[in-house]
């Protein structure tokens, strides 16, 4: 199979992946970044684009999680013919016998039951073409590979991709240091897109933790790319990379970048090296010294009028036992009544079941699952 017959390159359709909960989300992402035919699916989004809009949506989006292109759809009843398809794929068009690659593989309902061995299969196909044409074989590295390839069975139907954003862009570069159970980059901007905010008015999480949600508060109010960190992308590995157009995309958004005023965004936590953490990460951001840090106890916290609270307060493995987390949890619901009058917060719990302890009437509830965790997040405004 020559790179004019791949799949993408015939339809022009991509699929994005997206955290359980957030497709919705981040289908309307998609939209506003140019995507068209936009269908959201299981853990994901099905598109079409421009080589210019899967460029930019690799570069901007804070939502999903890597944006794969089909190379090819079939099929798929026993490991013999995956080995024979992805045989049949010009593997030389998109590796060099000096690269190395990896193969991520999910298997459901299938015939072939393991993610592992259909991996394993697909990764003999790629080597003995390659063994087979020149003597030597490409490695296999994870987890920086030079390329990655998604190989995804589901209904004996399998479709092997390219990840054009060469690993997930959940990493954007800024977290040098963490405490435990940190809110992955993602779901942290899910929050941030729920909020509604805009940096039109205050925006405060009194318990930061490692600051992933006031990074993802302050690169939202910034305008900051998503992945302003990341050098190499998978799609420059496509037959069809355009830099000319890559370097256009990413001049654009680069330019449309702002400066966030002074304090507009704070944070506070008990724990100092949860403080140390968030301002080693925020200093990570160009212009993140700006979010403003401090040290207490949520009972020493002056409050937040007329402003947005956004909060992933600890539970479970961060505090120990169900009691102390539930009084954790019914203090802050006690500081939002006392301290936050006009104030609309957004609360993300791991476990739905705290939200009990807030003492306060939510406006809405949504499921937002956090990896193996049935989370919530809650909103709650406050009159």
């Amino acid at each position: 199979m020559k790179p004019e017959d791949h799949q993408y390159r015939r339809t022009g359709r991509f699929f994005a992946l997206a955290a359980g909960g957030t497709e919705e989300l981040a289908a309307a992402e998609l939209s506003g970044l140019g995507a068209g035919e936009v269908e959201p699916a299981y853990r994901g989004v099905h598109f079409d684009a421009t080589r210019e809009t899967l460029y930019d949506i690799n570069y901007r989006s804070r939502l999903v999680t890597r944006v794969l292109a089909p190379l090819v759809t079939f099929d798929c009843h026993s490991d013999r013919y995956l080995y024979r398809t992805g045989r049949e794929i010009d593997w030389s068009e998109l590796l060099s016998l000096d690269d190395t690659f990896a193969i991520f593989a999910t298997v459901s309902n299938s015939r072939i039951t393991h993610s592992q061995f259909a991996a394993r299969r697909l990764k003999d196909a790629i080597v003995d073409q390659f063994r087979d044409r020149t003597g030597r074989r490409p490695s296999v590295r994870t987890p920086d590979p030079d390329l990655w390839i998604n190989l995804h069975i589901h209904d004996n139907r399998a479709v092997i991709s390219l990840d054009t954003s060469g690993g997930s862009l959940h990493r954007r570069g800024y977290r040098k240091e963490s405490v435990q159970a940190p809110m992955q980059e993602t779901l942290a901007a899910a929050v941030i897109r729920l909020s509604e905010w805009d940096a039109d008015r205050p925006l405060a999480d009194p318990m930061c933790g490692s600051g992933t949600l006031l990074a993802e508060a302050f690169m939202h109010a910034a305008r900051l790319p998503a992945a302003f960190g990341r050098r190499d992308f998978g799609f420059m590995r496509m037959p069809d990379f355009d830099r000319a157009t890559w370097v256009a995309v990413r001049d654009r958004a680069d330019a449309a970048v702002r400066n966030v005023p002074r304090d507009l965004i704070s944070g506070s936590d008990v724990d100092p090296a949860a403080v140390k953490a968030a301002r080693t990460n925020l200093a990570a951001l160009p212009g993140g010294s700006v979010v403003r840090l401090s040290r207490g106890a949520i009972a020493a916290h002056p409050g937040l009028e007329n402003g947005v609270i956004v909060c992933n307060p600890p539970y479970g493995v961060r505090l120990g036992t169900d009691q102390e987390s539930s009084e954790l949890w019914r203090a802050l619901g006690d500081w939002l009544k006392q301290r936050c009058t006009g104030s609309s917060a957004f609360l993300f719990a791991g476990r739905a079941e705290l939200l009990k302890s807030v003492g306060l009437r939510s406006t809405w509830k949504r499921p937002l699952p956090n990896g193996p965790l049935d989370g919530r997040l809650a909103r709650y405004d406050l009159f």
